[in-house]
């Protein structure tokens, strides 16, 4: 039985049933990484090319910079993932001692959606486009990363990876992963870009020294 969509497109494209197949595309290797300071800095800088706002922080001026951005962004809500590498760094204390509201991880989108600010890790990290891969679980929700107008991702050097390979690899048993490479962006019908239509207005990556 013919089909006419493949027959329209092999129409459109000058070919019949019986056009044999080109050779397949080349298969590239895997990026090679190169230093670990190196591959810090160019993912920083992708980042601050999507209109992100990149850094790397002492684990000391964690609370300085918090004030900072509270100030900047006039952050009065915020939501904080509940994970051992934030509490350590004591996000949640410092958020409080600034005044800023804290709401539950776990709440409803709609009260998700009214914090200024949601502040998350990231699992790996791909230095050649800037973006950020999030895991998503009970203690991870994924809606604290794509609600509030402002997402904060707090992150270290050991979680750049060379590429999509080896994260496909690493992650090949978590059910979930969100990709975000910069802020919330769109575009109308005339390519206008707009950011903050569907998600975040404002990304924020801290890399947090290695002590």
């Amino acid at each position: 039985m013919t089909n006419s969509v493949i027959e329209n497109i092999r129409r459109s494209l000058g070919r019949s049933a019986q056009t044999r197949l080109g050779p397949r595309p080349a298969v590239y290797p895997a990026r090679q990484p190169e230093s670990s300071e190196a591959e810090a800095e160019r993912f920083l800088e992708e980042v601050r090319k999507l209109s992100g706002v990149a850094q790397m922080l002492s684990p000391d001026s964690v609370l300085d910079a918090l004030k900072a951005l509270a100030a900047e962004q006039d952050i009065r809500k915020a939501a904080v993932w509940n994970t051992p590498l934030l509490n350590q760094y004591q996000i949640t204390n410092h958020l409080s001692s600034l005044g800023i509201e804290l709401i539950s991880p776990n709440a409803s989108k709609h009260d998700l959606a009214l914090c200024d600010l949601g502040i998350t890790e990231a699992d790996y990290l791909l230095p050649e486009t800037g973006t950020l891969v999030l895991k998503s679980s009970a203690q991870k929700p994924r809606a604290v990363s794509l609600l509030p107008r402002v997402h904060l991702a707090i992150v270290r050097p050991e979680l750049l990876r060379p590429d999509l390979h080896q994260v496909f690899d690493e992650a090949r048993r978590d059910p979930y992963l969100v990709f975000i490479t910069g802020p919330s962006r769109t575009a109308d019908i005339e390519l206008t870009v707009t950011l903050g239509v569907h998600g975040p207005k404002n990304l924020y990556v801290w890399m947090l020294e290695e002590a």
